[in-house]
C-alpha cells in the first residue's frame, strides 16, 4: 500500500501540481495564457479519455508492478522536457504524452490493486488510506516545492525578473523529476510480480471476454450513478487549481503568499479522505458522499456571490479549507462504491475504465472553461463566473448521490 501511494501520487505531480501550486508563474514563464493552458491540459483529457477504454482491461490482464513503473519513468522523461518551458504548441504536446503515461499504464491498474488489497470489508479504509496518503505526499511535495522556489525567488518577489521566476520554477520542476522516477524504482522493488488473477483466486474463462466484461458493468445502474458522481467529484478537484490564481487576482495576494495558503488546504487531504474512507465503512459510502457535496456546494457559493476583499486572508483560507475537506473527502470514496454496488471483483479494471471514461471527462474541459471566463472578466468577476459553474455540478453531485443511496438501500432491503 505504501508503494501505491507513492507511486498515486508521484505520476501527477509532474503534470499537476506545477500548475495548480505555481500557476500564476507557469503562465509568464511558459508565456500562455489561462486559455492556452487550459487548452493544453484540454488535450491531456482527451487523450486519457481514450486511454481509459484500453486501460481498464489491461489492468485485468497484467502485473501492476510492471504497468505502474513504466508509466512513473515515462512521465518523468516527459518532465525533463518540461524544464525547457516549451510554448503553446510544445506544452500541448507534452500534456498529450502525460495523457499517454498517467492513464494507459497507470489509472485502472492502481485502483484494481488497491481494491484487491482491501477485499470486501475494508475498501473505504483502502480507498481512504491511498488518497489520503496520496494527499499526505502531495502536500509534502507541494511544500518543499514552495519552500524551493521562495528560496529560489528574490526577495523583492513582486519585481522578480523573468529569467528569476524561470531560475526558481526549474528547480521545482527538477524536484519532481526526480521523485517520479524514483517512485517508479520504489515500486518496481516493493510490488510482487503477481498476475491479477492471483490476488482474489479467479482465472479468466475461455469465453470470458473483454466484450462480455463491458456489457456486463454497462447492466449495473449504480456504475453509471458513480459515472456522474465521479464526474461531479473531479469537477470540484480540478476546481481547486485554480485557487492560487484566484488569491492573487481577487484577493490581492502575492505569487508565493498564494502558493503557500492552497497548501495549506492540500495538508487536508491526508485527514478528509481517510477519515471519509473510515466512515464510509461505518455508515455508507454513497451517505458520505452526500454530505461532502453538500459542503462543496455552499462553499463554492460563497465564493461565487460575495465580493472578494483585498488582503483578507482568514475569509479567503476559512472556505478554501471547508471546499478543500469536501474534495478530497470525495477523492477517498467514490471508488469505494464498487463494493457497495457489488461490481464483480474479476471486473475491476473494466469497470475502473468506463467509469473514468465519464468521471474524468473534466480533464477536457474545467480548465479551458476557467480559462475563458477569466480571460473574458479579468479579476474577481471572472473568477465568481467560475464558480457558479462549480456550484452546478456540486448541485448534481448531491443529487445523485442521494439518489444513489436510496438505490442500495432499496437493493439491501430486497436481498434481505
Amino acid at each position: 500500500m505504501t508503494a501505491l501511494i507513492f507511486a498515486g501520487e508521484a505520476v501527477y505531480a509532474i503534470p499537476f501540481h506545477v500548475t495548480r501550486f505555481f500557476r500564476p508563474t507557469v503562465l509568464e514563464v511558459f508565456d500562455l495564457t489561462a486559455t492556452e493552458l487550459g487548452a493544453a491540459q484540454g488535450i491531456y483529457g482527451i487523450v486519457a479519455m481514450i486511454a481509459y477504454f484500453p486501460g481498464g482491461p489491461l489492468a485485468d490482464r497484467l502485473p501492476a508492478r510492471k504497468l505502474l513503473a513504466f508509466s512513473l519513468w515515462s512521465t518523468a522523461l516527459g518532465g525533463v522536457y518540461m524544464t525547457s518551458f516549451p510554448g503553446y504548441i510544445g506544452s500541448i504536446w507534452l500534456w498529450a504524452f502525460f495523457g499517454v503515461t498517467t492513464i494507459l499504464f497507470f489509472w485502472a491498474a492502481l485502483i484494481r490493486a488497491t481494491r484487491d488489497w482491501g477485499g470486501n470489508a475494508a475498501q473505504g479504509r483502502a480507498y481512504g488510506l491511498l488518497d489520503g496518503g496520496r494527499g499526505l505526499l502531495a502536500a509534502a511535495l507541494a511544500s518543499a516545492g514552495v519552500m524551493i522556489f521562495s528560496l529560489t525567488f528574490p526577495e523583492d518577489a513582486a519585481n522578480a525578473s523573468l529569467q528569476e521566476k524561470q531560475d526558481a520554477l526549474f528547480q521545482v520542476i527538477w524536484g519532481y523529476n526526480i521523485v517520479t522516477a524514483l517512485a517508479g524504482v520504489f515500486v518496481w522493488f516493493a510490488i510482487p510480480d503477481t498476475h491479477p488473477s492471483e490476488a482474489n483466486g479467479k482465472e479468466h474463462a475461455p469465453g470470458d471476454t473483454i466484450s462480455k466484461h463491458i456489457v456486463a458493468v454497462l447492466r449495473i445502474p449504480a456504475v453509471w450513478m458513480q459515472a456522474v458522481i465521479l464526474l461531479c467529484a473531479y469537477v470540484a478537484y480540478k476546481g481547486f487549481d485554480n485557487y492560487s490564481l484566484f488569491a492573487v487576482e481577487a484577493y490581492g495576494m502575492n505569487e508565493v503568499d498564494a502558493a503557500a495558503i492552497v497548501t495549506i488546504g492540500a495538508w487536508l487531504r491526508p485527514v478528509a479522505a481517510l477519515g471519509a474512507g473510515l466512515l464510509g465503512d461505518r455508515y455508507n459510502v454513497s451517505r458520505m458522499l452526500a454530505l461532502s457535496f453538500l459542503f462543496l456546494l455552499a462553499s463554492d457559493l460563497f465564493f461565487a456571490f460575495t465580493t472578494p476583499i483585498a488582503g483578507a486572508a482568514g475569509i479567503l483560507l476559512g472556505n478554501i479549507l471547508i471546499g478543500s475537506t469536501a474534495i478530497f473527502a470525495m477523492r477517498g470514496l467514490y471508488f469505494a462504491l464498487f463494493e457497495e454496488a457489488k461490481v464483480p471483483v474479476i471486473m475491476t479494471g473494466t469497470a475502473v475504465g468506463l467509469v473514468s471514461v465519464v468521471g474524468y471527462t473534466p480533464d477536457i474541459f474545467v480548465a479551458l472553461v476557467a480559462g475563458i471566463m477569466i480571460d473574458a472578466n479579468p479579476g474577481a468577476t471572472g473568477h465568481q463566473h467560475f464558480f457558479v459553474f462549480l456550484s452546478a455540478f456540486a448541485a448534481i453531485g448531491l443529487a445523485v448521490s442521494l439518489t444513489l443511496m436510496r438505490l442500495l438501500h432499496r437493493n439491501k432491503a430486497a436481498q434481505n
